[in-house]
């Protein structure tokens, strides 16, 4: 089983993500004035990057966009919506920011479910949803040579690490599809948004002086 073919609420929820991850794309796009062509490119890149990664490291192919090409139309249609409605926006970063982090949320959740759906035991299965959450905001930022967002100084794999590894655990107590999700979307999501709000960050590395 590949792609987003699980129960409704996954199924809803990675359409979501896509669209939203689509968007910050669209909207990294925007900030450096690209045509419509150039919307087109780093919106899908980046909604589809994540899972494209995750079904390639499990073996799952072909990927599931070329097999449910409807992904690829969420991409476009969000890409040339943000085209469109980017000039109104007040701070494209901010909007870009905030996407991000709801798209980084939604994927640290599907990624997970996808791989325990497919057999993965639970550290792999939360890197997989690691890397669905992250990848796609890592090849953005690549194409549109901007620093990673991967070195942040808040924290933000450290959020996909927690909505993935909440999802797996709520998943083992047994409490249902509905509550594993919004449980592990909340714990991520609110993470990621404390972060952004007060600047919270981990320990980083200090280069010796010589």
């Amino acid at each position: 089983m590949t792609g987003f073919n699980l129960g409704s609420i996954i199924n809803w929820i990675g359409l979501f993500g896509i669209a939203v991850f689509a968007i910050s794309g669209s909207l990294e796009a925007a900030r450096k004035e690209m045509d419509i062509l150039g919307f087109l490119l780093i919106g899908s890149v980046t909604g589809l990057g994540g899972g494209t990664l995750r079904d390639l490291l499990m073996g799952s192919t072909p990927v599931y966009w070329i097999q449910q090409p409807e992904m690829v139309m969420i991409c476009l249609v969000a890409s040339v919506v943000t085209y469109f409605t980017a000039p109104f926006l007040a701070s494209r970063y901010r909007a870009l920011i905030w996407m991000d982090a709801i798209g980084l949320s939604t994927f640290a959740i599907t990624g997970t479910a996808i791989a325990l759906d497919q057999g993965a035991s639970p550290l792999i299965a939360v890197c997989m949803g690691v890397m669905s959450a992250t990848f796609g905001g890592i090849i953005r930022d690549v194409l549109c040579a901007e620093s990673l967002v991967l070195s942040s100084r808040e924290l933000y794999v450290t959020t996909a690490v927690a909505g993935a590894s909440a999802y797996l655990l709520l998943q083992m107590l047994n409490l249902g599809e509905t509550l594993a999700t919004l449980g592990a979307f909340t714990i991520g999501f609110g993470l990621r948004s404390a972060a952004i709000v007060f600047g919270l960050t981990l320990p980083r590395y200090q280069r010796p002086e010589v």
